[in-house]
């Protein structure tokens, strides 16, 4: 099944079907050092979707285990395929999917959700304040025509929306309002937009869409045509990986674009059946996603290095790193490991963050500048681990505003300076200019004061 990272890179949450008692997934995390594999959710119902929280050590992921009919439907389906009658893959919609945290070893299982209807999907904010998720509880919860109560039965994906909330599972708020399966919401790196996929009414295609938290600037980035998918953002923000079958309906392949959606895809993988459910490592250097590209045919989550510099050469993007570098043969320094912070200030932490943004590589942050971009995202990214509330107009830690970036004046301004019967004149210059002053001429007159 699908795996996601730890903020630090050091483990995995994964699902995987494993438990001989029980034929559904269950979430698992692994450390990546060691090997070592703990089993999370209690071993009863389904369960997806699980997710790291960027700063404290708990888990998040989707159960039913509360599901009164839970240990039957598992004897059902154990039945079925002893029978060998197991049936085309589809994924359940199950009602008594509920969102739920725990400890990193499973115990202090708290449910977030508890409301009618598929609660899945979620994952944390960058600063852990947030929960993004996919939900069909209005058709649990509003009334439906006939018509409508017919579709829930037959497809209850045709009614998923996405959802936030904050992270205690208080003040949950729909984002979207369309007819179709809108689901596996991610946030940027940055914590100001949304990453999803939006699938047509009925079902047969998908794009990958973003928008701000508040739900709005909603932009379709794909255009393909296809079932587009399981989009993730890399940790510069700016490109998106994503899960697609332009080469068949059966043949998935991970793909690229700009996070703008103003370039054209770029195929990454090339392997018969399934490639899918892509996520970067923090740093981005290497890539973990799903494959069937196994002996038996069955997925299993893999991973490789990643090319960032051939990404993005592909795609016909820089970096504002890549700008930087590129006038000079210096390497930005690394970014200050913040474990190394503290919440009182000192003369170690701001030196710690000054060298940074002031070294010479960073070349004055002038506004607009890669130099001064690559010093916002640093300090998004500081605020992000210091568990600052991000307050800016778009959901994250940036805030627009307007500056002036150089004038130019009219022709015809001119400055005249009389000293007893001495007139000196200057003519400034005009349009186009640095406004500087320049010395035209110089006159005597008599009889003038």
């Amino acid at each position: 099944g699908e795996g996601y990272f730890s903020a630090n890179g050091k483990r995995m949450v994964f699902q995987s079907e494993r438990d001989p008692a029980n034929p559904f997934y269950q979430i698992y995390l692994m450390d990546l050092e060691t090997g070592d594999t703990r089993r999370l959710s209690t071993g009863v119902g389904k369960t997806t979707c699980g997710w790291i929280h960027p700063r404290q050590d708990k888990v998040l992921f989707a159960s039913t285990h509360e599901d009164p009919e839970a240990l039957a439907k598992q004897r059902e389906e154990l039945d079925k395929r002893a029978r060998g009658q197991s049936s085309r893959y589809s994924w359940s919609f199950d009602e008594h999917y509920d969102i739920y945290q725990a400890a990193s070893d499973g115990r202090n299982l708290t449910n977030l959700t508890r409301a009618p209807g598929y609660d899945a999907e979620g994952s944390w904010s960058p600063d852990g304040n947030l929960i993004v998720f996919a939900s069909n509880r209005h058709a649990y919860q509003s009334p439906l025509s006939e018509e409508e109560r017919e579709i829930r039965a037959r497809d209850p994906s045709y009614f998923m929306e996405l959802y936030i909330m904050n992270a205690d599972g208080s003040a949950a708020r729909r984002l979207t309002e369309t007819a179709g399966y809108d689901g596996g919401p991610f946030f940027s790196p940055d914590g100001s937009r949304i990453v999803w996929r939006r699938f047509a009414p009925d079902g047969a295609t998908a794009e990958v869409w973003t928008m701000r938290l508040d739900a709005s600037d909603q932009r379709q980035i794909t255009s393909l045509g296809v079932m587009s998918w399981a989009p993730y953002y890399h940790p510069s923000g700016d490109y998106i990986i994503f899960t697609n079958n332009l080469h068949g309906f059966a043949n998935f392949e991970l793909y690229l674009i700009d996070s703008e959606g103003a370039k054209e895809p770029v195929r990454v993988t090339d392997s018969e059946g399934f490639d899918g459910l892509p996520v970067f490592t923090p740093d981005g250097q290497r890539l973990a996603w799903a494959s069937t590209r196994t002996a038996e045919r069955r997925a299993q989550i893999f991973i490789a290095d990643w090319n960032d510099a051939e990404a993005r050469r592909l795609l016909g993007i820089k970096s504002p790193v890549a700008e930087v570098q590129q006038r000079g043969t210096t390497l930005l320094p690394p970014p200050p490991d913040m474990r190394r912070t503290e919440a009182a200030i000192t003369a170690e932490d701001l030196r710690l963050h000054l060298e940074y943004l002031a070294s010479p590589q960073l070349e004055g942050r002038l506004t607009g500048s890669p130099g001064e971009r690559i010093a916002a995202k640093y300090l998004a990214g500081t605020f992000a681990a210091l568990g600052l509330a991000p307050a800016g107009d778009q959901g994250g830690y940036f805030q627009k505003f307007e500056f002036t970036a150089g004038i130019s004046l009219e022709t015809g301004n001119w400055l005249e300076l009389t000293r007893e019967k001495e007139i000196t004149e200057w003519q400034v210059d005009g349009p186009g200019d640095r406004a500087l002053c320049s010395l035209r001429r110089l006159r005597r007159f008599a009889g003038r004061g």
